[in-house]
């Protein structure tokens, strides 16, 4: 597993400004401050466009009787795009579009309701839709990439509703696997809450989980400031198969739109694992 990192051609010129560690820390902080200021008011812009539950795309119609049937060169399960806490579909614009030009052209989102009060009702409420993926694809299972809170409500459906039947890999972008205690002020919502590290909620996915088939990738940031502490976003359970990777110089916000971090998706999404259909053919995860 290597770690993923955003070049900034601007260090060495800072470095020779603010001696030593201090610059590279400050000219980082500075740059991911910047760009999640930018990624916020073009979020601010599409948010209305994701208000909506997306329309369905038309499924491939069935061969008619006495034609030959053509399978796909390469069988890709459907991916499920989940936002994060007040917000919509929208954030996935740019992952999505990356995911397409890449092969994966059944990428759908869940829009879960802004007023959702419980991450169980919402686990929920995400199975049922991956059920009804399942069933107008055709496909056994599917990979889902949760954003923030969307990651910790597939995690419970994976955990604690038997999603491990359905959901092949999920991959997380700064979750609070761990709990956050970030903007204490903010308890008054329960969902708040039960992301605090500690909270009931937290607790039952810290209990047992032997033969969980979900394989997991936790990608998390060292400048992410929802995060606290920041390796709270780091999976750490004896009895799922995690992966976590480090992303360097960007914060929460970017996760989800950042190229390096995109393509870091489409190789967690594309290798091989066993139980997978075509695990003979070997394959790694490697991030760079």
């Amino acid at each position: 597993m290597k770690v993923t990192s955003v070049a900034d051609p601007l260090l060495p010129f800072c470095q020779r400004l603010i001696p030593g560690r201090i610059a590279g820390v400050s000219v980082g902080l500075l740059k991911a401050t910047a760009l999640e200021l930018a990624i916020l008011a073009g979020h601010v812009l599409l948010y209305p466009s994701g208000i909506v539950q997306e329309r369905r795309a038309a499924e491939t119609p069935l061969p008619a009787p006495g034609a030959a049937a053509q399978l796909p060169a390469e069988a890709k399960p459907p991916v499920v795009l989940l936002h994060g806490f007040i917000d919509n579909r929208s954030v996935f614009v740019l992952l999505r579009r990356n995911l397409a030009q890449h092969g994966r052209q059944r990428v759908e989102s869940l829009n879960y309701s802004p007023l959702t009060c419980d991450i169980r009702t919402a686990a929920e409420l995400l199975g049922r839709h991956i059920e009804e993926i399942c069933e107008r694809t055709g496909s056994e299972r599917v990979d889902v990439v949760g954003h923030s809170l969307g990651g910790l409500i597939a995690r419970y459906y994976v955990q604690r509703l038997g999603g491990d039947t359905r959901i092949r890999t999920l991959v997380t972008l700064g979750t609070p696997h761990a709990g956050t205690r970030v903007a204490p002020l903010a308890n008054a919502h329960p969902i708040v809450r039960q992301m605090r590290p500690g909270s009931e909620l937290i607790e039952e996915l810290s209990s047992p989980a032997p033969g969980c088939r979900t394989h997991f990738v936790s990608f998390w940031s060292d400048l992410d400031h929802v995060m606290d502490p920041l390796e709270s976003a780091c999976i750490d359970h004896p009895d799922l198969r995690a992966e976590n990777i480090r992303v360097s110089g960007i914060g929460h916000l970017a996760l989800p739109v950042h190229p390096a971090v995109a393509s870091g998706i489409r190789q967690a999404l594309d290798t091989v694992r066993p139980g997978d259909p075509s695990a003979a053919q070997g394959g790694g995860l490697t991030v760079a």
